[in-house]
This record gives C-alpha cells, structure tokens and sequence, in this order.
C-alpha cells in the first residue's frame, strides 16, 4: 500500500504517518530525512543536492524527484510507503506518476489555519534533549523548564507566528492544489484534523477501508 500525507504544517502529518508506519508495517519516508540520508551515503543525488544546498539555494525538483526514485527503489518499500513531505507541487506530482508509482491513498488532514496557528505558537522544545512541548495542551511541570533533563523549553523559529503565516501562504499556494490533483484521481481521504491523535487515525483507517 502506498500512501501520501497531505495537509498544512502543523496538522499534524508527521504525527499520523508514524502511527500508519506501524500500523501496516511500511517505512515512511520524509523529504528531509530523505535529502539528509542521501548526502550521508554521497549518493549520486545527493552529491546533487549537496551543491545546491552548499550555496544556499533550495534543492531543484529534478534532483528531489532523483532521490525519491532512489529511496523508493530500496528493498524495504516493497510492500509500500508512505510519503510525508512529498510531493509539495503539482509539477512534482506528474514526476511521481509518470516514474510509473502507483499511489493507493492520499490522505489529506483538514484544519483550519487559525488552529495551526494556535498549535504551533504554542509548541516548546528542550534546547538541550529536543523534547517537546506544548504551553497549552502539553505543559511542562515547571514553566520554561524540561520534565526530563531540567534543560530550557524554548520557540523554535519555525514556530512563531509569523514564520507559521508565512509558510501557511506558501503551502495554500503550492501544496493545496494537489487536494484537487488527487480527488480527480478518486485517492483523496479527507479527514478532520482533531486535538484527539487516536481520533484522527481512526477516521485515517475507516477512510482507507472505506
């Protein structure tokens, strides 16, 4: 089964297709740890992206699209994947189908900017162990400070709002237009983003089963 994860950031995609890895027993695969992986074995793709991301230049589609064929060729994607991160573009989603990739499942979390933008303002990590937190639905037992190692609990700059709008914008203009790409194809499962992660992969399941 091969699945891609659609939605905005911080609706919590990454969350999702950590518990569908385990639950159909398939790797997920992010771009990042894709890109990152591919620089550590100084694959041929990498070394591509490598010269790009030397000079500080985001990494072009023909080489994301090369790494993804890489990863996507590996013994363990087999029996399926699931792709978090990928693709961003349409651009990138006619690369996919035309590498001949056959996608069972695209599941898109719905959830409202205003929401996101609540929940990753809020977000809080320990700058010395990288545990997370949440000021309002995941508190520390003492404000500012991390349960585990005592360390600092600070905002990554990612997640102030202003950063969060921005990439908002982005994915609405980028990312968004592959809700109609795959809903023409009949592979989109739309589901509600819920404060509740169980909620959410039980409706994930019943859409897959659907």
């Amino acid at each position: 089964m091969n699945i891609i994860m659609l939605g905005a950031p911080g609706a919590g995609k990454g969350t999702q297709a950590a518990v569908l890895c385990e639950h159909f027993g398939i790797p997920t695969i992010s771009t990042g740890n894709m890109i990152r992986e591919a620089l550590k074995n100084g694959t041929e793709m990498g070394l591509k992206a490598k010269s790009f991301m030397d000079e500080g230049k985001l990494v072009p589609d023909e080489v994301v699209i090369g790494i993804v064929k890489e990863r996507l060729s590996a013994d363990d994607c087999k029996k399926g994947f699931i792709l978090d991160g990928f693709p961003r573009t349409i651009p990138q989603a006619e690369a996919l189908d035309n590498m001949g990739v056959e996608i069972q499942h695209v599941i898109n979390i719905d959830i409202s900017d205003e929401k996101i933008i609540n929940r990753m303002s809020g977000r809080r990590v320990c700058e010395n162990c990288g545990r997370p937190f949440h000021i309002v639905t995941l508190k520390s037992k003492k404000e500012g400070i991390c349960d585990d190692c005592g360390g600092t609990l600070v905002q990554r700059k990612d997640d102030h709002p202003d950063t969060v709008l921005a990439r908002l914008e982005t994915y609405h203009k980028e990312t968004e237009p592959l809700v109609s790409y795959y809903e023409k194809q009949g592979k989109l499962v739309t589901v509600k983003g819920q404060d509740d992660v169980e909620a959410t992969t039980k409706a994930i399941l019943e859409g897959i089963e659907a």
